[in-house]
């Protein structure tokens, strides 16, 4: 079922749908004024949260079982969490917003991609906000590889595997919340909130971070000034000619 959330009233002109959108909207599942309580209800309604939550609560508890703590336990996450923005920025840009390619008569593009431009066309239909499941249980089935592959030690790889859970949630939650009409009441997340509106409103080759303020985008020449800017005509439908 699919189930839509307005932009928030507050949103400044150039990250608001068009008048016409507006007028043929779908009917809003989810109050104008928005709750972060009710957030989390709608939230906890779709399936990612859960699977990343349950990973998340696995890995955390063979973690402690297991003990052997070293002080790479807390380099790793101090590693993980400096490269999380620059991250963030490769997977948005290459494969969220990759352009499908033909080879032969095969085509190459992944849910995650299809998913994405679907969501790029709809902002507001919720369940497009998320990982899909059958994607993320590729994710962490790879993740859980690398965990136990590519460390020397168990107990760091699943340190390791812990960092990126946690991560990957605050991701879900984070994307998900933009895309509610919730009103950000703080400097960071309005931040955050703005940078990702701009990239779904204003123009599509920008402002790639969602979670993370645009560090990346910063370093990578993506956060220009968005009054020098002009707004993209395929920003709802990318790669359209």
């Amino acid at each position: 079922m699919t189930s839509t959330s307005p932009l928030p009233s507050d949103s400044p002109d150039e990250l608001a749908p068009p008048q016409a959108e507006r007028r043929t909207a779908k009917p809003r599942a989810i109050r104008r004024s928005l709750t972060l309580a009710a957030a989390a209800r709608e939230f906890a309604r779709h399936p990612s949260p859960w699977m990343i939550a349950a990973s998340l609560t696995v890995v955390l508890t063979v973690r402690l079982v297991l003990g052997d703590w070293q002080l790479t336990d807390a380099l790793v996450p101090v590693l993980i969490l400096a490269a999380f923005p620059l991250v963030e920025w490769v997977i948005h840009v290459s494969v969220l917003h990759w352009r499908p390619r033909h080879l032969g008569p095969l085509t190459l593009d992944s849910e995650l991609a299809r998913k994405h431009r679907a969501h790029h066309t709809d902002p507001r239909d919720v369940p497009l906000i998320f990982i899909p499941p059958k994607s993320l249980t590729l994710t962490i089935v790879a993740l859980v590889a690398i965990a136990l592959l590519a460390f020397p030690r168990t107990a760091l790889g699943l340190t390791f595997l812990l960092t990126i859970t946690v991560l990957g949630l605050l991701y879900e939650w984070t994307h998900y919340l933009i895309h509610t009409d919730y009103k950000p009441r703080h400097a960071p997340y309005r931040a955050v909130w703005r940078n990702h509106r701009h990239h779904h409103y204003k123009n599509e080759h920008y402002w790639f971070t969602v979670t993370t303020t645009n560090t990346a985008d910063r370093l990578l020449r993506t956060a220009p000034d968005p009054a020098a800017v002009p707004t993209s005509p395929t920003a709802r439908h990318l790669h359209a000619s």
